[in-house]
């Protein structure tokens, strides 16, 4: 047991909670620093997915489509899949009557 000056106990833990919400904002303020993409990393990973598409059957990549359909409407609103199903209509009329 350390001497400590009068209320020594309590600055100290007023200094720890200063110290913690002064790194706690720090993080969120700086949250996009972090958050930078190695572009190597990114062109590795690229040529990586592209190898393996080319080893995949069309069976495989129409699968793996599909999951990425499901996901990206699970996270759109009921307007926003609205819009996009009548986007898609039109897109096939205008393919049926052989307008570009």
């Amino acid at each position: 047991m350390g001497i400590t000056p009068t209320g020594g106990v309590a600055r100290t833990k007023a200094a720890l909670a200063h110290f913690l919400l002064d790194m706690l904002n720090a993080k969120h303020d700086n949250a996009c620093m972090g958050r930078k993409k190695n572009p190597n990393a990114q062109a590795l990973g690229s040529l990586g997915g592209r190898a393996r598409a080319e080893r995949l059957s069309d069976t495989q990549i129409a699968r793996i489509a599909r999951k990425g359909g499901k996901a990206r409407a699970a996270k759109l609103s009921a307007s926003e899949l609205s819009r996009i199903a009548k986007l898609a209509v039109a897109a096939r009329e205008r393919k049926r009557r052989g307008k570009s």
